[in-house]
């Protein structure tokens, strides 16, 4: 969790993306998870009750889903590392993202529902 008291929280969004090191799982595919936690103030958006001083949870949720489907790697570092840099570079409100991505039934050999990587990153960081 962030130091900061005032976070936005989406979690639980899904979308079915073409990562993974081996070309097979580029071909077909895996659902996966974010959940994202962003430090923003949120006192002034708390007294005017006015989106325009807050971030959307549509618009976070809608940048995941639109990376997550459009830009295929082979690494979930690589794929949390710019979801973090895209929501940073769009919503300058944001000052701290920590995103986690998984992978809903990776293929590890083992029976493992999910695999993934979490990482925190800062604005001019």
């Amino acid at each position: 969790m962030l130091s900061s008291s005032d976070c936005l929280i989406v979690e639980g969004i899904e979308f079915y993306g073409y990562h993974g090191v081996p070309d097979a799982e580029q071909a077909i595919g895996h659902r996966y998870q974010v959940d994202i936690i962003a430090e923003i103030n949120l006192a002034e958006a708390g007294r005017t009750d006015d989106l325009n001083h807050t971030v959307s949870y549509g618009d976070l949720a809608r940048l995941a889903i639109q990376i997550g489907t459009q830009q295929q790697v082979r690494l979930l570092e690589t794929l949390a590392e710019r979801l973090c840099e895209a929501i940073l570079e769009r919503f300058p409100k944001i000052e701290r993202v920590q995103l986690r991505i998984t992978k809903r039934l990776p293929p590890t050999g083992t029976i493992t529902e999910r695999a993934g990587v979490q990482i925190t990153r800062s604005r001019g960081r």
